[in-house]
């Protein structure tokens, strides 16, 4: 009962709206039994939202990726000329970029786990029966499934925390930190409904005798 009654303290706290109690109320180890169902809930819903809407399916990581790199880009970039023709700088020109820079990681992240990219041994697998096959794309799911939810978990905590304690980034007057953190749990939940939506392409090409390990290209399409 101590665990229902911390997840009904989460779920409290989170209808306040009040960093302060929503920092508390993670504390408890409850925040992993209720981040197991928000990411599973919301991964299939996320997969769900693919399978509907392929425009989103196609562009939605991707935008945000080239987005916030040329945003670090042209910070750099005038930075550089502000610096060594102007004889100014900017104080946050050094703050923002590694903020951006985490927003970009985590959403190609997400994006990668798509196009099975990341590391997968498909070299190995290709050698192996159906049967091996899609125990090694199921074990995965259950991998990335686990990687979304330490980043959720983890990283709700650590966004609430820093809204908590009002931190606002170097060299800006009103940035807060949490404005940013927050894509964090966000691209844990995409990382969640990509793998459930290739474990869903790959029973269906398991149920019809396809072939389940194809070579991943760096930088090809879905």
């Amino acid at each position: 009962m101590s665990i229902i009654s911390d997840i009904g303290a989460i779920l409290s706290a989170l209808a306040s709206q009040d960093s302060f109690e929503i920092t508390n109320a993670l504390r408890s180890d409850a925040k992993w039994y209720l981040g197991v169902i928000v990411v599973a809930v919301g991964g299939y819903l996320i997969s769900l939202m693919y399978q509907k809407i392929p425009f989103i399916e196609r562009h939605l990581e991707r935008t945000i990726m080239v987005y916030s790199y040329l945003a670090i880009a042209f910070i750099i970039f005038w930075g550089v000329i502000d610096r060594f023709i102007f004889n100014n700088q900017q104080p946050w020109s050094t703050t923002i970029p590694p903020f951006l820079f985490m927003i970009m990681a985590w959403f190609g992240a997400a994006y990668n786990v798509r196009l099975r990219t990341h590391l997968s041994f498909s070299e190995f697998r290709t050698k192996m029966p159906p049967k091996g096959q899609i125990a090694c794309l199921w074990l995965d799911f259950c991998l990335w499934f686990g990687f979304a939810l330490i980043l959720f978990v983890t990283t709700s905590r650590l966004t609430a925390n820093s809204a908590a304690n009002f931190q606002i980034v170097l060299g800006t007057d009103n940035t807060m930190q949490w404005w940013f953190l927050i894509t964090a749990p966000i691209a844990g939940l995409l990382i969640a409904g990509r793998a459930f939506q290739n474990i869903q392409e790959d029973m269906r090409k398991y149920r019809a005798g396809e072939p389940l390990i194809e070579q991943a290209v760096i930088g090809g399409d879905t």
